[in-house]
């Protein structure tokens, strides 16, 4: 029982940890719902209770002016209203703290996560760069050719979809390696992007993903919005042919240089 107990709260412990951001981004939406509701009961009970009072000094100056008493009770100042109403005021003050360090910390670990998926990616790109060089330090001329062609095939064999690009007169079928996005396209039109991709790495030392997937034809991706290249590493291909699902020709387009989360402050 004991052993069985200890695993439950293991588990229940990797979930709340796997799921922190989540957890504290519903309670910063459920906590802001609650303040307001519990401001406006507050606001609400406050007011009751000042007309009360309000009505009960009024009441008692003109019972003293009927008995020609003299000596009036003054209305409520904003300090004595204050010191009447304050304690209805703590719940949603309470909550509202609540909620705010609950979006403060979701915010800051999910800064956190994205600064570690951001050094594990560089890390496996440094790491993918060195296997690579090391590969073409061994492997040259046909061997090595070889090998990137199949991988490239590999890659268009193991991503469906080619069927569904319709390919027009001028235009052969192409993938991106990077995304595993097929569209239609020219090795003028691919050069091209690769071109004022560069341009615009020359004029503002930098260029995103996007940037260069705008110029062949291809929607941005959240992952391409947030790499690119620079001045010390502008946009290389490797473009190979290989063979689609319905046997179709096909470019295969690969970076030489994977575009890098740091592009802009890494020039």
């Amino acid at each position: 029982m004991q052993l069985m107990f200890t695993d439950v709260k293991e588990r229940v412990g990797q979930m709340l940890q796997d799921n922190s951001t989540t957890l504290l981004t519903a309670g910063g939406v459920v906590g802001t719902v609650a303040a307001a509701v519990l401001t406006g009961r507050a606001g609400y009970k406050a007011a009751e209770i000042i007309l009360a009072e309000e009505g009960a000094r009024l009441e008692e100056n003109l019972r003293r002016a009927d008995k020609s008493i003299d000596v009036k009770i003054e209305p409520l100042t904003r300090v004595e209203k204050v010191k009447m109403v304050w304690p209805h005021f703590v719940p949603p003050v309470l909550t509202g703290s609540a909620t705010l360090g609950s979006i403060i910390m979701a915010n800051r670990m999910s800064a956190q996560k994205a600064a570690a998926l951001a050094a594990a990616y560089g890390l496996a790109e440094k790491q993918f760069g060195e296997y690579k060089d090391k590969v073409q330090e061994k492997l040259t001329g046909q061997k090595a050719e070889s090998i990137k062609d199949e991988l490239a095939q590999d890659r268009v064999n193991r991503t469906p979809g080619a069927n569904q690009i319709v390919v027009v007169e001028g235009e052969v079928l192409c993938f991106d390696e990077a995304t595993g996005r097929y569209f239609r396209g020219s090795m003028h039109q691919i050069n091209t992007a690769v071109n004022k991709t560069n341009e615009e790495i020359l004029v503002h030392n930098y260029a995103s993903a996007s940037f260069f997937y705008d110029r062949v034809g291809l929607d941005p991706t959240t992952w391409s919005d947030e790499v690119g290249w620079n001045s010390h590493h502008p946009v290389e291909i490797d473009i190979t042919t290989t063979i689609s699902h319905d046997q179709r020709p096909c470019l295969s387009i690969g970076f030489k240089y994977l575009p890098t989360v740091d592009y802009v402050s890494g020039y």
